[in-house]
């Protein structure tokens, strides 16, 4: 990997980015940011996780004008999350040079972002319904805008803002720098290139840079009544710093979340019905470690840039690859290691194997850890707290009462009672979960792939090239298409190519 310092990026900025720990650059960002200090369009085929934001928002940075009152650069996002997230990016990297970035979205009062904009923040960054409103109200200026990012384009795609975008980018002047990123490459989004750029370079990062390497992946085979005890245990074992534990449905993410904080452990719970304010306040909390697990569905899945999570738990196994790879892709990142189980039926056994084949990695068999594992892991975990305590000399006050108490009791005992009273045993309060029948193989003609439970998405995953997985209501009105790879939309009633671009 090459450092930001050669690849033309200026002073300021590097010193920005030493102070976010950023010195290498990654793949996506060595291949796109000299492209866009030289000003041409680019196309970046680029995951989650692979540092896209700083591929964009370091050239952003690099050249717009921090005197212009004026807005210059708009990011447009999928979703609210992802457009808080890209801002607050922006704004770290921008910091010193003096750029600031202004996140504008649904869910939060129009108003109070009217009066932000007469603050005139140098990038826009925002969602394509709110960007609208805010045309129509005449209360963003765009004559000056001279770059603009397309962030997801195919997840926007998706959800149905392709008409929206091409709106908002024929209300921008002409005579700009066009950025669109992408995991994949279906034709409305050819297109959409082809219509709005001029001459763009196209980057894509190798398919093995697209999975999860720094993540080591594994699964547990077992029942749907035994999966929250064997949660339990392997939290105990692991203790993980920053964890996210994955629910197919809403119902299912508020049980768990529930049962976890009735087990003692520090939790919270993000989906699609909490308002907008809870949505902060909980990844707020998650963001500054005051939990240490967050359950969620698969909206935190896309668009939620958390550094620091060092597990993922897949309790329901995911509906399609592209979903495992944005769960997954929630740790190991950055250059640093993460570990992912995912729960399995054996009913989803065959499930599982489409999705290794899909991401080109076998995903190794584990055992179920029991109650007496998840008891030694906390005296692991109790012993080195001692340790640690031992270390940093934070005994020091305790000293003396400690000669004390081993003048008339034996050492072994006392170290053995201290790390008895330490050590939080597994805790086996009885919970209510409710049972979430497995994804099953349907019976049509074709033989076709998978079928959602009641609770889940009221399609299934089809292995067939010319079915495909459908997505419930959970998961919008997507479509898994194997022969692309790819999931696309029937959003608006239009139909998507099935070839990638080539």
């Amino acid at each position: 990997m090459k450092l930001f310092k050669d690849l033309g990026v200026g002073e300021q900025t590097l010193k920005a980015l030493e102070n976010m720990g950023f010195e290498e650059a990654t793949p996506i960002q060595e291949s796109t940011i000299p492209l866009l200090l030289q000003g041409k369009d680019v196309i970046g085929q680029a995951q989650t996780g692979t540092g896209k934001t700083a591929a964009f928002g370091v050239p952003m940075i690099e050249i717009l004008n921090p005197a212009e009152g004026m807005v210059q650069g708009l990011v447009i996002a999928p979703t609210r999350e992802l457009a808080v997230q890209v801002a607050e990016e922006i704004n770290r990297i921008g910091q010193i040079k003096g750029i600031r970035a202004l996140p504008i979205y649904g869910g939060q009062e129009i108003g109070r972002q009217i009066r932000s904009l007469k603050n005139k923040p140098h990038i826009v960054v925002g969602t394509p319904g709110r960007l609208m409103d805010h045309m129509r109200r005449k209360t963003i200026k765009m004559e000056k805008i001279s770059m603009v990012v397309l962030d997801e384009a195919d997840e926007m795609l998706n959800m149905g803002f392709i008409e929206d975008i091409e709106t908002i980018l024929k209300e921008v002047p002409t005579e700009r720098q066009t950025l669109l990123f992408s995991a994949t490459m279906p034709k409305p989004i050819q297109k959409l290139g082809e219509q709005f750029m001029k001459d763009p370079e196209l980057i894509r990062t190798k398919a093995k840079e697209m999975t999860v390497d720094l993540t080591e992946q594994s699964y547990i085979e077992l029942m749907e009544r035994k999966k929250f005890d064997v949660l339990c245990n392997l939290l105990d074992i692991q203790s993980p710093e920053l964890g996210i534990v994955f629910g197919r449905t809403k119902k299912r993410v508020d049980e768990l979340y529930e049962a976890l904080q009735k087990r003692g452990y520090s939790a919270e719970a993000i989906h699609g019905d909490l308002t907008q304010s809870r949505r902060d306040q909980v990844m707020r909390r998650f963001k500054q470690g005051q939990v240490e697990l967050l359950v969620a569905t698969d909206v935190a899945a896309r668009g939620l840039d958390i550094s620091g999570v060092t597990h993922v738990y897949n309790f329901d196994i995911p509906q399609d690859p592209e979903s495992y790879v944005h769960r997954v892709g929630r740790t190991g990142r950055a250059g640093k290691t993460g570990e992912a189980i995912t729960f399995v039926t054996s009913r989803e056994m065959d499930h599982l194997r489409i999705i290794e084949q899909s991401i080109k990695k076998k995903i190794q068999r584990k055992s179920a850890p029991s109650l007496s594992d998840a008891l030694e892991g906390q005296q692991r975990t109790a012993v080195d707290n001692l340790l640690r305590i031992i270390e940093n000399q934070e005994y020091l006050p305790y000293q003396e009462v400690a000669r004390e108490m081993l003048e008339e009791h034996d050492s072994t005992l006392m170290v053995a009672a201290a790390l008895k009273m330490i050590t939080k045993e597994p805790v086996t309060t009885p919970v209510k979960i409710t049972d979430q029948e497995p994804l099953r193989r349907s019976r049509s003609k074709s033989g076709g792939g998978y079928k959602g439970s009641k609770s889940g998405s009221k399609g299934g995953y089809k292995s067939g090239s010319k079915s495909g997985y459908k997505g419930g209501k959970s998961g919008g009105k997507g479509r898994w298409n194997s022969t692309s790879g790819r999931k696309t939309s029937d959003n608006r009633g239009k139909t998507q190519s099935k070839n990638k671009w080539q």
